[in-house]
């Protein structure tokens, strides 16, 4: 029998003998701590023997860069406002604001800003033709002063001028009955839309025209002349007159008709109303229909 020279291995600490375990397991129970098995006593035996590193505690996620927009908006929001800038704010806001009005004011939709050539040329004609008026007047009136001054008979030729001053006027008035060119103008409403108003306006744009009589279903329009809502008519001066609507008017048919018919104007407002409008030019037109002649209470004339 041969003898191992050799000294017996001793139990290492993954072999501990199953006493020794069940001893070791109390002591750890009593500390508090739960018993370990044997394997993963022995794992960690064998992993401190190896030398390995123990597992690191898990980082915290880095936040993620931001942007430039997200900086400006940092920047931006909330506002850090001055004094100083809430007021050079506050003003340029209102000189902003002014600005605007001013170039609503200058754009508003006009009349002739959707007009054809034609129309504006027929407007054009239209304000030479006011022009030509008045100047034939001033020459007409300068021709009278020079006729006085020149005449022999300056006492007789003042008394031809008179009389022929007072006819213009009475026709002016509408005491005197008169006829010449002119036009006819008749409005019908169907719908009873057209308001005395309307036909205010009409009567001044042939004023402005150059109409010298006007006669409107049978009522001279004098320069006191008013119009009102009657019921189921129109009434001029106290008169009730119920459509279609008829003016005659006396003046140049070239300048008449044109005033009418300019874009925007009285044809246009009254067919916006679903009224029908007639134009018809006439080489005589008759007004018959006469004002009373009032005679003022307290005005006298000054020569007297």
């Amino acid at each position: 029998m041969s003898v191992n020279d050799n000294p017996p291995e001793e139990p290492t600490g993954s072999e501990l003998p199953p006493q020794d375990e069940q001893e070791q397991g109390e002591r750890e129970a009593q500390a508090g701590r739960p018993a370990q098995p044997a394997e993963a006593k022995d794992s960690e035996a064998a992993g401190a023997a190896a030398g390995e590193p123990e597992a690191a505690e898990p980082a915290e996620p880095a936040e993620p860069a931001q942007t430039g927009r997200q900086r400006l908006a940092e920047v931006l929001w909330p506002p850090r406002v001055s004094r100083a800038q809430l007021i050079v704010a506050l003003l340029l806001f209102v000189l902003g604001l002014g600005l605007a009005i001013q170039v609503r004011s200058n754009s508003d939709s006009s009349a002739l800003r959707g007009a054809r050539q034609e129309d504006l040329v027929r407007i054009l004609d239209e304000l030479d033709g006011r022009t030509k008026r008045l100047e034939d007047e001033k020459q007409r009136l300068e021709d009278q002063r020079k006729e006085l001054e020149s005449s022999s008979n300056q006492a007789e030729e003042a008394r031809r001028q008179t009389v022929e001053k007072e006819r213009q006027l009475g026709i002016l008035a509408g005491t005197v009955a008169a006829q010449g060119p002119g036009i006819t103008l008749k409005i019908t409403d169907p719908k009873g839309q057209v308001q005395s108003d309307q036909l205010l306006d009409t009567l001044q744009e042939l004023r402005a025209a150059g109409a010298e009589a006007i006669q409107i279903n049978g009522v001279r329009i004098g320069a006191s002349s008013f119009f009102s809502d009657e019921g189921g008519g129109i009434g001029i001066d106290g008169k009730k007159i119920t459509q279609p609507y008829e003016f005659k008017v006396i003046g140049k048919p070239q300048d008449l008709e044109p005033a009418l018919n300019i874009p925007g104007g009285v044809v246009q407002t009254l067919e916006k109303e679903q009224a029908t409008v007639a134009v018809t030019r006439s080489a005589k037109i008759v007004v018959d229909a006469l004002r009373a002649a009032k005679q003022p209470d307290y005005a006298r004339s000054s020569s007297s």
